[in-house]
């Protein structure tokens, strides 16, 4: 064999060439595995918002349509109908805390029509944007919280964004993902909350505020931590925005004042100069957006009537509250448990910070909702429906709960095994078991107040050429707006001047009980339309009222129906 010019020196470099070779290999793909983590990552972060959103649009959008519009909605309806300029005429009278809405239903209605499901169409987006701003709340305050505190430093000029935290271990060598698993459960949560698609399902603003509270919470959890003027005035626009969609979305500063309340007063949690445990500039962005509203606060304190009908709330208010945000009263001690679960959950870990889940979701959960009760004692302003916004803060805590619940058995036998996450499977799955019913129930007409399609179709199928029509009172002329074309042909005799004519939704009427006998000439038939909640017969307050039943008394009832809360009366000579 012929010899090799290889020396010692030589043989040593040549043995370690493999080696250095193979840790070569390893360097150079090191940063394609981060890359290809990071890539996974991103696809991981956007599946923890679109999961979610997807849900809430299919469980929103099913049968959006097929519920009858009430009276509500009808408002809607007849206001958006009316050309820009007659619209801040009649906002100049009433409904001015739902200009907003319906200036923007104004142009939806332009290009897309005033059909049930073009009318809710513009809720249901909202309410998928929520979803989504839930799921990114849940994710975020997550994070937040096992963030490793660290001393103040002095506020620098751009301050760099918080570290993600490591997921940790949840046992067995199963690795959790504990801010994304919240942030999914939080969203999925609320996408599936039958209240969701009640008011995804409803041509009405409360959809939307709920949209910019999630969005006002959000940005809440990113100045806190960051300092920065561009997010605080990002976070101000948002709750001015709320507050302008209905008035009292603007307790949403009262709910995050609370959460600020709850933080580090250490500074660990929240940036910046404060006063106590306030940052200055929440304060300067908030009142920034309550003088900006202070004008529609103004008019919506001289258009208070509109809410006169409202009494002081009483234990069945409160029970009717509790049912509402948790679904169905079957649903109420569930939730109440997962939101306890949640709660504890915040201090499930030594190095979870004040600045968690239940510290954004509580206050936002239960202020609110205080606060108007508490008032109401001195002058009724509470309704539920007033409170809506309140609704994606159980779904946080809820979600939250469910984390602290497959991390408690994480140190469990079932963590060894891998089975961390079958209590909260099950859990789940009764969920879904739960909310079958109460979804399809809330996409009833009957979960309405009025059917005023079938109450439409009535006087379709019954009304005969010179039929007259009385509403008793006045208000109950938004009953034939929903589905206007058969109450357009009867004769409205006390009508004085109609809605458009008078800048009102539901027009005035003649108070001269002469003037109204005087048009009662020639009148076989007479329609009553009234509706509520009683399903009795009103009894007449005004004279003019008053004047129709006695002009009635001579005739005899035909027939009465019912659709929903709206009676149909057909009396006949």
């Amino acid at each position: 064999m012929a010899e090799t010019d290889i020396g010692p020196e030589d043989a040593a470099v040549a043995a370690t060439e493999p080696r250095a070779s193979a840790a070569g290999a390893v360097a150079e793909a090191a940063p394609a595995r981060r890359r290809g983590a990071g890539r996974r990552q991103r696809w991981s972060d956007w599946l923890v918002i679109a999961v979610p959103v997807i849900t809430a649009l299919a469980v929103g959008g099913y049968e959006i349509g097929g519920p009858s519009l009430w009276r509500d909605e009808a408002y809607t309806k007849d206001a958006i109908g009316r050309p820009a300029g007659q619209i801040f005429a009649l906002l100049g009278h009433q409904d001015a805390v739902h200009g907003a809405y319906y200036l923007l239903m104004h142009v939806v209605a332009g290009a897309a029509g005033t059909s049930a499901a073009a009318l809710r169409f513009p809720s249901l987006c909202a309410m998928a944007i929520a979803t989504g701003f839930v799921a990114a709340i849940g994710r975020r305050a997550a994070a937040l919280a096992l963030t490793p505190a660290v001393p103040e430093p002095e506020p620098p000029s751009a301050p760099a964004p918080a570290p993600m935290p490591a997921r940790p271990r949840a046992g067995g060598g199963w690795r959790l993902d504990i801010p994304a698993l919240t942030g999914l459960l939080s969203g999925l949560l609320f996408a599936t909350a039958p209240y969701m698609t009640f008011y995804a399902q409803m041509a009405r603003s409360y959809a939307i505020e709920t949209m910019l509270a999630s969005i006002a919470s959000y940005l809440l959890l990113r100045a806190c931590p960051d300092g920065r003027w561009r997010w605080w005035s990002a976070y101000g626009a948002a709750v001015a925005l709320t507050g302008l969609f209905n008035i009292f979305g603007l307790l949403i500063l009262a709910a995050h004042g609370v959460t600020l309340l709850l933080s580090d007063g250490r500074g660990e949690a929240v940036t910046g100069r404060r006063i106590g445990r306030i940052p200055v500039r929440w304060l300067a962005v908030s009142a920034a957006a309550l003088v900006l509203l202070g004008p529609l606060s103004d008019v919506a304190r001289r258009q208070q009537r509109q809410i006169a009908w409202l009494s002081r709330p009483n234990f069945h208010a409160i029970e009717r509250l509790l049912s509402t945000f948790a679904g169905s009263r079957e649903l109420v001690l569930p939730f109440a448990l997962l939101a306890l679960a949640g709660l504890a959950a915040a201090r499930l870990a030594d190095d979870w910070r004040p600045l968690n889940p239940a510290a954004i979701a509580l206050p936002w959960l239960v202020v609110p909702p205080f606060l108007l009760i508490a008032a109401s004692f001195v002058k009724p302003v509470y309704y539920v429906r007033y409170v809506e916004f309140c609704l994606p803060a159980l779904a946080i805590l809820a979600g939250a709960g469910l984390v602290g619940l497959i991390r408690f058995a994480a140190g469990t036998p079932l963590g060894r095994l891998r089975l961390a996450w079958l209590p909260a499977a099950l859990v789940i799955a009764l969920l879904a078991v739960l909310l079958a019913g109460p979804q399809h129930a809330i996409r009833q007409t009957a979960a309405r107040p009025d059917n005023l399609r079938l109450a439409s179709a009535i006087v379709a199928a019954n009304e005969q050429p010179g039929d007259a029509v009385f509403y008793i009172p006045v208000g109950m002329r938004v009953l034939g707006t929903g589905y206007p074309a058969p109450f357009l042909r009867l004769r409205d005799l006390a009508v004085a001047r109609s809605p458009v004519a008078s800048a009102t939704l539901t027009g005035t009427e003649i108070t001269s009980p002469a003037e109204l006998r005087s048009r009662f000439t020639d009148v076989r038939r007479v329609w009553v339309v009234t509706g509520g909640s009683n399903y009795q017969f009103p009894t007449p307050s005004t004279p003019a009222d008053k004047e129709k039943m006695a002009l009635l008394a001579g005739m005899h009832i035909i027939h009465r129906w019912m659709a929903g809360e709206v009676m149909l009366t057909l009396y006949g000579s």
